[in-house]
């Protein structure tokens, strides 16, 4: 089993920038893939990002690409998620996820943690 735990949310007027980290515990040496889902209010649940290793490939969805930047520090087992220029169509709960497999958009992550908030006031 892997533990995600995820930090950093919190209110930010448009414009500004959050970074939001996830630190995984347990059988972490299984994990390939971390990265972000995201649910705004009465919507349904959309990916955001995702790196993969080894290699350290990312990806984003397009709604996001160009203002967020995901990253991963490998000693630490976290992910982070640097976002920038933040929209008020950009507040939703972010959950972090992980998943032994590497990244495809076909695959619903193993593993998810409980969310943070993040919300954008215009």
């Amino acid at each position: 089993q892997v533990q995600l735990v995820e930090s950093g949310g919190g209110l930010v007027q448009a414009g500004g920038s959050l970074t939001l980290s996830c630190s995984a515990s347990g059988r972490t040496f299984s994990i390939h893939t971390m990265g972000w889902f995201r649910q705004a209010p009465g919507k349904e649940r959309e990916f955001g990002a995702a790196i993969s290793w080894p290699g350290g490939s990312t990806y984003y969805a397009d709604s996001v690409k160009g203002r967020f930047t995901i990253s991963r520090d490998n000693a630490k087992n976290t992910v982070y998620l640097q976002m920038n220029s933040l929209k008020p169509e950009d507040t939703a709960v972010y959950y972090c996820v992980a998943d032994q497999r590497y990244y495809s958009s076909r695959i619903s992550p193993a593993y998810w943690g409980q969310g943070t908030q993040v919300t954008v006031s215009s």
